[in-house]
């Protein structure tokens, strides 16, 4: 199943929501992985024609449905930083009006959301719909390394090795969940570890 219901949380954290098909001359669609089942849903011929679409498989292959939708253009690439520059050109080109539309993980709607609204477009513009992973994007406050894909509570920064309690406190500037050494005062300390939301 690639939908999640997210607990309630802390007021910093983002709330995704579903996609929606918009009236629109140009469509920018940006999905990871099970992002794709989300732009499935809401496929039209006339929606497809005016869309760019870029997919990033991340392990999983919806390239030949996606395909089958005929979107104006589709591009799939091998991660969310080999599509950064392809992302930043659609937006630097990008004629008044673009819907931007967001799927995947946490991680990558962040990121993208960030490209989207430097590069001038509204928030009205732009639409998430969480689908695939509940891996975090964690920063870690001490180094302020950045470590993808955390799934374990307590995790070890892959940057500066400190154990880092999972919070929900979330910076959209760095896209990212915050993480803080959790055996600070008491060194060696450390809670058994546990999936994130059990």
């Amino acid at each position: 199943m690639s939908k999640f219901e997210f607990p309630p949380s802390i007021s910093s954290r983002p709330v995704w929501g579903r996609l929606e098909a918009r009236a629109g001359k140009h469509h920018l669609m940006i999905a990871e992985a099970e992002g794709a089942e989300a732009i499935m849903d809401i496929a039209t011929p006339d929606l497809m024609a005016k869309s760019h679409i870029i997919y990033i498989p991340k392990g999983t292959d919806y390239e030949e449905k996606l395909k089958a939708l005929k979107p104006g253009i589709l591009h799939v690439g091998p991660s969310y930083a080999a599509s950064l520059p392809r992302i930043r050109r659609v937006l630097m080109d990008a004629h008044m009006g673009l819907q931007v539309y967001l799927t995947g993980t946490e991680g990558m709607m962040g990121q993208a959301m960030n490209e989207a609204v430097n590069a001038g477009i509204p928030h009205t513009g732009i639409q998430t719909e969480h689908r695939g992973s509940v891996a975090r994007r964690m920063q870690c406050v001490h180094c302020k390394g950045i470590t993808e894909d955390v799934e374990l509570d307590p995790f070890v920064c892959s940057h500066c090795g400190l154990n880092l309690f999972v919070r929900d406190h979330y910076s959209r500037r760095h896209a990212a969940y915050q993480g803080v050494c959790v055996d600070a005062e008491d060194p060696g300390n450390v809670p058994e570890q546990k999936r994130i939301y059990e």
